[in-house]
């Protein structure tokens, strides 16, 4: 009697490729009120992080919000830009 060994294909999750949401400084908006939008917008964010990253933009001209797969970093920087803020992404490499 023979015993056959089935091997299970081994799978390779490959991780999707990320997407930095970057928020430009802009003349218009309150520093509270950008404050607040990031809050409203990436839930994740605790306040000090969120003036971090506003200071971090007003200061250089743009910051880093969040790193995150492609669909989450469209849907942000569609949120802060509804919020009346300057937001792109881009890959992260």
């Amino acid at each position: 009697m023979s015993v056959e060994t089935i091997e299970k294909p081994s799978t390779i999750r490959k991780l999707a490729p990320r997407y930095r949401v970057l928020l430009h400084n802009d003349d218009y908006n309150s520093m509270e009120h950008v404050v607040q939008s990031l809050i409203a917008t990436v839930p994740s964010l605790t306040q000090p992080q969120a003036v971090s990253i506003m200071m971090e933009a007003h200061t250089n001209g743009l910051a880093l919000v969040i790193t995150c797969a492609l669909e989450h970093a469209e849907f942000y920087s569609e949120t802060l830009i509804s919020h009346g803020l300057s937001s792109t992404i881009e890959p992260d490499e």
